[in-house]
């Protein structure tokens, strides 16, 4: 009896482990990638040779793996069925994201080998910018769920990380359907995404 216990309490512990280290990741990886980004758009305004393996851009995947990591073991929690209904929410957002950034990141590759060098509007980075708002959206989900345990202090920060992933997509998005304004001289960090458009 107490060995059957003592079992599901080792259970019980490794699935608030899991998902701990899923939100952990959820909300550091999108981060990552951002950060990049903007790295990624400085190497832009110094005219720096564009190539799809450049640092920023490893960068940038090493925030979608980590990402991707959140949403493999996120898989595995849903496959052994050991989260609360409303922990799946957040777990499904983070294993989209992924799945998204994932794709365009690979369409990323093929828009860099059929144009050449882009600009923060094109048709692959907008799907990865998406994708980091699902993933971030699911990491203050599961966050949420989490407050009464020690990452309650990392809470604000995926609030703000949400907020900011989905501001910086609004942004994009008016600069795609604002083809005069994308191309004034006070956006001369995004020019280059003109041309592709």
């Amino acid at each position: 009896m107490r060995l059957v216990q003592k079992f599901s309490n080792s259970s019980l512990a490794k699935t608030s482990t899991l998902v701990s280290l899923v939100s952990i990741l959820a909300v550091v990886g999108p981060f990552v990638v951002v950060s990049a980004g903007f790295w990624d758009a400085i190497s832009h305004l110094q005219k720096r040779p564009e190539l799809f393996w450049s640092m920023p851009h490893i960068v940038v995947y090493t925030g979608v793996s980590i990402t991707t990591c959140a949403a493999i073991i996120g898989t595995i929690l849903l496959l052994k069925k050991s989260t609360k209904n409303s922990l799946k929410k957040g777990i499904i957002l983070v294993i989209t994201g992924s799945l998204i950034q994932i794709v365009a990141g690979y369409a990323d590759s093929i828009s860099h080998d059929v144009f050449g060098i882009d600009g923060l509007i094109s048709w692959s980075h907008q799907p990865l910018e998406f994708g980091l708002v699902l993933s971030a959206l699911g990491g203050f989900l599961i966050l949420k769920n989490l407050e009464k345990t020690k990452l309650k202090v990392f809470l604000p920060f995926s609030i703000i990380s949400f907020l900011f992933f989905t501001t910086w997509l609004v942004f994009n998005l008016v600069l795609i359907f604002g083809n005069t304004i994308q191309c004034l001289p006070v956006y001369k960090i995004f020019a280059s995404g003109c041309s592709i458009l």
